[in-house]
């Protein structure tokens, strides 16, 4: 099995449409929204989630600003949100009006802490969440187009989501799982921080020895690089 294969088999087994739903119709319920629920209430879960997404993308990024009563629902739609290529639709606009920080920090909270499904959302919600951001794109961007360079400043973030995924690792007993958080993780040694360097060698131990293929070959791609 591929990687791709292993990625859409773990979409297909992980979906929570009524999850989803959920997530979707709390957010369109706090932006005022909830006719939108009403006239999709006949359709199935997923439809409904999807339509309800689709309806709020627009004013979530139109918005100068978000209520604090916003940011957990953003969250967990964005990691429910089943659909790699949609998840964009909340991860953005929290990004723009909550901070790249405050979002990533939430993602790996979601990765320490949450379910399997959970923690696959946090990894596709984790590659949204580094979307550029431009002045131009959300009023929430910054007064007059300035923006708090403190609201983005993430490298400790990132770190604490190296090792996060380190761990999550050690601890799966689920191939898909293990995929997930070690094939997404970076190769070269320079990426880590001095002080996860003892963490990431007994982790490419372990992936050699992997009966997994793809995480032996991710292993390999690691020692080539040596620290």
């Amino acid at each position: 099995m591929n990687e791709n294969a292993v990625v859409a088999e773990d979409e297909q087994s992980g979906r929570e449409p009524g999850s989803f739903l959920k997530c979707a119709a709390e957010v369109a319920r706090l932006l005022g929204v909830e006719d939108v629920a009403m006239d999709v209430v006949m359709k199935p879960d997923d439809r409904r989630a999807r339509l309800l997404a689709h309806a709020v993308r627009k004013p979530l990024l139109e918005r100068a600003s978000l209520p604090e009563e916003l940011f957990a629902p953003l969250m967990a739609a964005a990691v429910y949100d089943p659909d790699p290529s949609f998840c964009r639709w909340f991860v953005e606009p929290a990004v723009y009006a909550f901070g790249r920080r405050r979002v990533m920090t939430a993602l790996v909270d979601y990765l320490r802490t949450g379910t399997d499904a959970e923690r696959a959302g946090a990894v596709r919600a984790w590659y949204c969440a580094h979307v550029p951001l431009r002045a131009d794109r959300s009023p929430a961007y910054g007064t007059g187009g300035v923006r708090d360079p403190a609201l983005d400043e993430s490298q400790d973030i990132k770190d604490a989501w190296l090792e996060a995924s380190i761990r999550v690792f050690a601890q799966a007993t689920d191939l898909r799982m293990s995929h997930r958080v070690l094939l997404d993780l970076p190769t070269s040694r320079a990426a880590y921080p001095p002080r996860l360097h003892k963490l990431l060698e007994s982790t490419l131990a372990s992936a050699q020895a992997h009966p997994d293929q793809h995480i032996r070959r991710w292993a390999a791609a690691a020692d080539q690089d040596a620290v």
